[in-house]
C-alpha cells in the first residue's frame, strides 16, 4: 500500500535508523577473513598462528598475543628479535596496552617468550628498544622448529638452537614439567636517567631543590603560627639581606616568642642592619668559655678530693702542705715559721696548678722527717741569734724615760687613793708652772 511506504508516511524523518559503527564491522570483517583463511600468509605462519590461538595451557589474552607474535616473527629466524612496535602487536591481538602487558607476563611465566632488558647506546648515551624473543618451547609449539631433529622446519641459520627431545608418538609434550615457568628474565632498568628530549639525571646529587623538612632550629617557628612554605620564603629573604634566618631566630627568640605579631616582627628584624651573626658568635664564645671554666673547676674539685688527708712538699723541701680530710682547706708550714698557716678560699686552683707543674709532690716519710729537722735547726739558730743580740746591746735608761715613768707612777697612786681628776689637774699645773718660770 502507498500509505505505508516510507516516502508517503515519512517515517524516516520521524524515526531515523540508528547509526552504524564502522569500527565494529571492520574488526569483525578482519576476524572473519582471518578465521576463513583468506589472509595471505604462508602455510608455516598460518599453522603457527592457529596453534597459538588454540594453545590450551594459556588464557585467551595470552593466546591472542602469542598468535600475533607468530604472525610477526620471521619464520626462517624464529629466535631473532621481533621488530614490531607495541601498537602493531596490540592491533593484531585486539587488546589494550595494559592487557597486552598482562599477556606478556603470562607468556613469560609460561616460558614462551623472553624479554631482553633495554640496552643503551654507549656513544649517544640513550636507551634503545627492548625486543621480544621466542623461546625454544614456543618455537617447538608453534612449529617453527622440528621436534624430531632439533632443527628448524623451514631452514637453519645462525640463530637455530637445540630443541628438547620429542615424545615417541611425535606429539609435543605440554605436560606440567614442560610448561613449568622458568625464572623471570626481564629486570627493570636500574638506571636513573630519562630518554629522549628529557635526557637528564633524575636524581642528581648536587641539585638545588627545596628540602622536604625544615631545619631543626627553625621548627619552633611552627608553634608561633608560621607555615612551612612561609619559613622557606623567609629564609630566602634573609639570604637576600646577607643574613641567616637561624641566627636571627636564635638571637631574638625570647622577644619573638612574646611578640603579638611574630611574622611582622621577624620581617622587620630581617630588614634591620643589626649583625645577628656576631651576637650569636659572641654568645657561643661566652658559652664555650663558661663550659671550659666549669669543666676546669670540676677537674680541680676532683683532684682536690683525691688529695684529701695527704701531705705534700715542694721541690726545695722548704714548705710542708697538709690537705684537710674534708678537702676544704690546707695548712702551709714554712720551715722559717714556728707554726703553719691555714689557707682558705680560692686556694684549690693554685694548689692544683702547682701540682700539675711538678712544683710540689706527695711527701714521703723521709721527706717529712727531714723537714721537721730543718724546722728545729732553724728555730735553734733563731733563738741563738736573739740571745746574742740581747747580750751585745746594753740596757741604758735616759733621764727622760725616768721622768716619764715617775709621772706614770704618781698618776697610778693617785688613782688608787681616790683623788679626783680636778685635783690631779691642779697639782699637775702647779708642778708644771715652776718648771716654766725657771726655764726648765
Amino acid at each position: 500500500m502507498l500509505i505505508a511506504q516510507l516516502s508517503v508516511a515519512g517515517e524516516g524523518d520521524l524515526y531515523p535508523l540508528p547509526p552504524s559503527d564502522d569500527s565494529v564491522d571492520i574488526d569483525q570483517t578482519a576476524l572473519d577473513e582471518f578465521l576463513a583463511g583468506q589472509s595471505n600468509l604462508p602455510w608455516v605462519v598460518f599453522r603457527a598462528a592457529h596453534r597459538a590461538a588454540n594453545f590450551p595451557a594459556l588464557p585467551a589474552r595470552a593466546r591472542a598475543v602469542l598468535a600475533a607474535l607468530a604472525r610477526t616473527v620471521d619464520a626462517n629466524r624464529p629466535y631473532a628479535a621481533i621488530f614490531a612496535r607495541r601498537e602493531l602487536l596490540t592491533g593484531r591481538a585486539m587488546q589494550s596496552m595494559r592487557t597486552f602487558y598482562r599477556s606478556l607476563d603470562d607468556l613469560e611465566t609460561a616460558g614462551l617468550v623472553e624479554r631482553v632488558p633495554q640496552k643503551r647506546f654507549g656513544t649517544a648515551g640513550l636507551f634503545g628498544r627492548a625486543y621480544l624473543h621466542l623461546t625454544e618451547k614456543s618455537a617447538i609449539v608453534l612449529g617453527y622448529v622440528s621436534h624430531a631433529s632439533g632443527t628448524q622446519a623451514t631452514g637453519s641459520d645462525a640463530f637455530a638452537r637445540h630443541a628438547p627431545a620429542a615424545q615417541p608418538d611425535g606429539f609435543v609434550s605440554t605436560s606440567v614439567e614442560t610448561l613449568r615457568p622458568p625464572a623471570p628474565s626481564f629486570n627493570p632498568p636500574c638506571v636513573t636517567v630519562a630518554d629522549g628530549a628529557i635526557y637528564k639525571d633524575l636524581f642528581p646529587k648536587n641539585q638545588k631543590r627545596q628540602p622536604g623538612e625544615l631545619p631543626a632550629d627553625l621548627q619552633r617557628l611552627l608553634s608561633l603560627g608560621f607555615r612551612q612554605f612561609l619559613i622557606f620564603k623567609l629564609m630566602r629573604e634573609a639570604k637576600a639581606q646577607a643574613k641567616l634566618l637561624s641566627d636571627v631566630v636564635e638571637a631574638t627568640w625570647e622577644h619573638l616568642r612574646n611578640a603579638k605579631r611574630p611574622i611582622s616582627y621577624l620581617r622587620a628584624l630581617l630588614r634591620s642592619p643589626v649583625d645577628f651573626g656576631h651576637q650569636i658568635r659572641a654568645k657561643r664564645l661566652a658559652a664555650e668559655q663558661l663550659a671550659e671554666e666549669n669543666q676546669r673547676a670540676a677537674s680541680v674539685d676532683a683532684t682536690v678530693l683525691q688529695c684529701a688527708a695527704q701531705m705534700f712538699v715542694d721541690t726545695a723541701n722548704t714548705r710542708l702542705i697538709t690537705v684537710s680530710s674534708t678537702a676544704d682547706s690546707i695548712s702551709v708550714h714554712n720551715y722559717r715559721e714556728a707554726r703553719p698557716r691555714v689557707a682558705t678560699g680560692q686556694w684549690a686552683t693554685a694548689f692544683v696548678a702547682a701540682l700539675n707543674a711538678k712544683e710540689i709532690g706527695p711527701a714521703t716519710p723521709d721527706q717529712v722527717t727531714a723537714f721537721r729537722l730543718k724546722c728545729d735547726e732553724n728555730h735553734a739558730n733563731q733563738t741563738k741569734a736573739i740571745s746574742t743580740a740581747e747580750h751585745a746591746m746594753p740596757r741604758t735608761r735616759t733621764s727622760t724615760i725616768n721622768d716619764r715613768l715617775n709621772e706614770m707612777k704618781k698618776m697610778l697612786r693617785a688613782t688608787c687613793a681616790g683623788v679626783s681628776s680636778d685635783t690631779r689637774d691642779v697639782r699637775t699645773v702647779e708642778t708644771v708652772e715652776p718648771n716654766l718660770t725657771t726655764g726648765q
